[in-house]
């Protein structure tokens, strides 16, 4: 059974569509407008085994932050709807992922309860023309939209585009692991019996 989705949002601010398949092989066809964010996704996607595809039109002339947290609902929405019930998944993910001097921890719970925690500062205000700010508010979006617990903290790093980059890498490993059909999980992963 396909595990795909595609979930489109327009408002006065972005038109935003995203196309997700959670069974990919990492194919990804990204423009956000946002170089840098552009490359983070195709990182979340290749590194995550996603397949994905975002187009997105969104106010720059203001500034990117409508553009990067409305796609970070989006692609939330796309997860939630490609994971339907959740049967059979693993639920929990996490990824410890090093990049140079960075070290990052990211963790999920795909448990239908939405809480971010995020540990981690930059010493400066973009990463070519990506907001450092605008890196909260994504996860916040993606994990609040998706309805998932996740957790991102910096453990070392020194340089800003690599500590971001190995935020995105760790969450889309993070989430590949939680996402995985286990055959050993019978029915929904949950004592309540539903997530």
């Amino acid at each position: 059974m396909a595990r795909t989705a595609t979930v489109n949002r327009k408002t006065g601010e972005t038109d935003i569509t995203i196309s997700i398949d959670l069974d990919g092989r990492g194919t990804c066809e990204v423009n956000t407008g946002i170089g840098f964010f552009d490359h983070m996704l195709t990182a979340f996607a290749r590194h995550g085994f996603f397949d994905l595809d975002v187009r997105v039109a969104g106010d720059l002339e203001v500034d990117g932050h409508h553009t990067v947290e409305d796609t970070g609902i989006v692609l939330g929405q796309a997860i939630a709807e490609a994971l339907g019930d959740k049967k059979g998944i693993k639920r929990y993910g996490s990824m410890i992922l090093p990049m140079d001097e960075t070290l990052v921890m990211g963790a999920v719970d795909l448990c239908g309860r939405p809480y971010f925690v995020m540990d981690a500062e930059f010493k400066t205000p973009a990463v070519g023309e990506l907001d450092t700010q605008l890196v909260q508010e994504f996860f916040y979006s993606v994990s609040y939209a998706a309805m998932m617990n996740l957790h991102l903290r910096v453990i070392t790093g020194i340089n800003d585009h690599h500590k971001i980059e190995a935020m995105f890498k760790a969450f889309a490993r993070a989430l590949d692991e939680a996402v995985t059909i286990d055959p050993r999980v019978d029915g929904i992963p949950s004592t309540k019996g539903s997530l």
